[in-house]
């Protein structure tokens, strides 16, 4: 892949981009630093920002940027809490909000086909209207886009019960590098014929090409849910209560677990209704037909009975009040320092109480406290850990302690990565054998030759 990439744009490049896209491209220094970083908070150097509308821009845009050897950098939200949309090299920015639109969403055969820069939320809302469901629901589902949401590969609450997004790509239309539209897989459920080069641009990263069309697997709206918050003396206690449930062949369509530093920056940001006696949290959810979800709510709950504390929710309203606990604990972990960084390390189910144990024991020879939660029916473990980036001695800690954190999610047969994606922060090389990693960018080169589709992210 090269690596002598175009690092300034001249007159005549500005040009041709003003032209192709009108409106849609910005060089505004002010503008562009909106596009050098993301959730992650690093920053790289943006020479313009693009926001395609159409696919015959996407194509030509595509053709233009190889043969001038311009890194290209393909932006949904800006949510990636690994880096994945900053810019390693001075690049473009291709934002994909323009192709935001739903194209049709069929009752029939229960496909949904949208553009990259549709808000998931907005599909969620729009599949339930009639009356179906698009599994996968990252925690911050009102902030990312679909297209965020397949380049990441995203799990979500729901993972443990329907998959992850993987599971529901049955159709994929990109643009390579040189222009090339090319469409994999289709309307169908079932497709065996050739291999599923579409599947591969789920957790790509934005390293194979511009996906500009998705058509996605649908399955029905459950009728009904139910959601139990219930509370225990340790982290231990609760996982111990979790593996009874799944022992009983219980499976919930969500599991949540939230450490005992999880409980305490919650008690310190806003009211909770839970006693001090209770130290970490367990949220769970099922959901089935009007018949089975109350079958089912009982069951859970009579594995539940060693519990200090409970609060049950039936239905969207009161399941919401419950929820809301989870769903502050990202805002709420910013008492802990101004800056971020998030780890979202995989282990085997298995593993979790051993590797958060470890975990906080790494943050804590480091001088750092551990606010570990996540997705427990996967071993999708969020150990995020804070920081003030203007103090130089506490960012360097944060960062050793973020690395090492890495090196022991491997020790217990886990992954770096569990939804987020390697972006500029993984060493996937820690984790991949030295001959699957060639291989991977071998896939990559037959894509893109030049290397120009975020170079430097992912594998």
């Amino acid at each position: 892949m090269s690596d002598t990439h175009t690092t300034s744009l001249s007159p005549a490049q500005k040009k041709f981009l003003v032209d192709l896209f009108v409106d849609g491209v910005a060089f505004d220094p002010e503008v562009l630093r909106v596009y050098a970083s993301d959730a992650s908070l690093k920053v790289g150097t943006v020479l313009a920002m693009v926001r395609p509308v159409t696919t015959d821009q996407v194509c030509a845009f595509m053709c233009w940027a190889e043969t001038e050897n311009i890194a290209v950098h393909t932006r949904g939200r800006g949510t990636s809490l690994s880096g994945g949309c900053v810019p390693t090299v001075p690049g473009i920015v291709v934002s994909t909000l323009g192709l935001d639109r739903i194209l049709h969403i069929s009752h029939e055969d229960f496909v949904a086909e949208v553009e990259p820069g549709v808000s998931t939320s907005k599909l969620q809302m729009e599949c339930e209207k009639l009356g179906m469901l698009c599994p996968p629901d990252p925690a911050s589902a009102k902030a990312t886009s679909v297209g965020g949401n397949v380049a990441t590969c995203a799990g979500g609450l729901r993972a443990v019960k329907y998959g992850v997004t993987r599971d529901y790509v049955i159709g994929v239309e990109a643009v390579l590098p040189g222009g090339k539209l090319l469409r994999f897989g289709g309307r169908a459920h079932k497709d065996v014929i050739g291999l599923d080069l579409g599947r591969l641009f789920v957790g790509s990263e934005g390293s194979l090409g511009i996906i500009t069309k998705l058509t996605l697997k649908l399955i029905p709206k459950p009728e009904a849910s139910a959601s139990v918050l219930v509370g225990y003396p340790s982290l231990d206690a609760a996982l111990a209560s979790m593996g009874k449930v799944f022992a009983a062949g219980i499976l919930p369509c969500a599991v949540e677990f939230m450490n005992e530093t999880v409980l305490e920056i919650l008690t310190k940001t806003d009211s909770v209704p839970w006693p001090d006696t209770v130290k970490s949290l367990l949220l769970f959810q099922v959901d089935g037909s009007n018949d089975t979800v109350p079958f089912e709510n009982a069951r859970l709950s009579r594995q539940l009975h060693d519990a200090l504390w409970r609060m049950e929710g039936v239905g969207k309203d009161e399941e919401d009040k419950i929820w809301a606990y989870r769903r502050r604990v990202s805002a709420a972990s910013y008492i802990l320092g101004p800056d971020r960084i998030g780890g979202d390390m995989a282990v085997p189910r298995g593993s979790i109480l051993r590797a958060v144990r470890r975990f906080e024991e790494i943050a804590a020879s480091n001088g750092k406290r551990l606010i570990a939660f996540g997705h427990a029916g996967d071993g999708n473990i969020h150990a995020n850990l804070h920081y003030d980036a203007s103090d130089p001695d506490d960012t360097r800690r944060t960062e050793k302690t973020h690395h090492e954190l890495d090196a022991a999610a491997l020790e217990f047969g886990g992954s770096l990565s569990g939804e987020h994606g390697a972006g500029c922060l993984k060493d996937v090389g820690k984790q991949l054998g030295k001959d699957e990693h060639a291989l991977m960018r071998a896939v990559r080169r037959v894509f893109d030759p030049r290397g120009i589709l975020n170079p430097g992210k992912g594998y």
